[in-house]
């Protein structure tokens, strides 16, 4: 008979705890866990040891919408990862995702990828940079406004973003954004990206006190990128970035 009443006891365990009719708030919290994956392109420079004292610097590039799928040198269409096919003694180490086709960049998994590179290589964590373009311009504006902490600057290309998050934000997190390192670009005739939503990204960061730049390509269309990575004082201005 205990035994009888103790498997009745467990069983209306499982029956609803309320019996208290109408709409009453509830919270319900547990963790789930799943598999992710991104396929990459790592470029290490022609003088880098693993085992040396050397800290490098590290680029994150985001790519455009065109670009994603399964076919990993597709990332090498555009931007760094393209430039270092020709020049083994780039100065920077570069990371390159590869976004999944019929996707746009997620936080959480790029936030992971970044981890594990940090871990693996011979990086300095103070000299962390994020660009990308087009698509990639969004999950830059979207990243460094989530995480700004992980970056020594920022330079989004022909992409954009929601303000909000950078406006509203406080504490600690908004004096990081204020302080955030951030150099905008963006051609003056796009038609697939409007030139306002760098615009309003730029606003957001100016009015909590940062000095966002924005340069704008008079006679440029959407391809903004090219000639921004190709100008050699970016990267410049990139070495020049640290974290405090």
């Amino acid at each position: 008979m205990a035994l009888l009443l103790a498997l009745s006891g467990a069983g209306c365990a499982s029956k609803p705890q309320s019996a208290v009719v109408g709409q009453h708030a509830g919270r319900f919290t547990t963790s789930l866990a799943k598999p992710v994956s991104l396929d990459y392109l790592l470029f290490l420079p022609k003088s880098y040891q693993p085992s040396g004292e050397t800290r490098w610097p590290l680029i994150v590039f985001l790519h455009g919408a065109g670009e994603r799928g399964t076919n990993v040198q597709l990332v090498a269409v555009h931007g760094p990862p393209k430039l270092v096919q020709q020049n083994p003694d780039f100065p920077f180490i570069v990371l390159s995702p590869q976004c999944p086709a019929g996707s746009s960049w997620n936080v959480e998994t790029l936030n992971a990828l970044l981890d594990e590179t940090l871990a693996r290589h011979a990086i300095d964590p103070k000299r962390v940079y994020l660009t990308g373009l087009s698509m990639g311009g969004y999950g830059s504006w979207a990243w460094a406004s989530s995480n700004p902490e992980r970056f020594a600057a920022v330079v989004p290309i022909c992409g954009g973003g929601d303000p909000m998050p950078v406006r509203l934000s406080s504490g600690t997190r908004r004096e990081r954004l204020s302080q955030l390192p951030v150099w905008s670009f963006h051609g003056a005739k796009d038609t697939a990206v409007a030139l306002s939503e760098s615009q309003r990204m730029v606003d957001a960061y100016k009015i909590i006190g940062n000095e966002a730049r924005l340069t704008i390509y008079p006679e440029a269309g959407h391809d903004s990128w090219t000639e921004t990575y190709h100008n050699p004082a970016l990267f410049e201005w990139l070495r020049q970035q640290a974290l405090p």
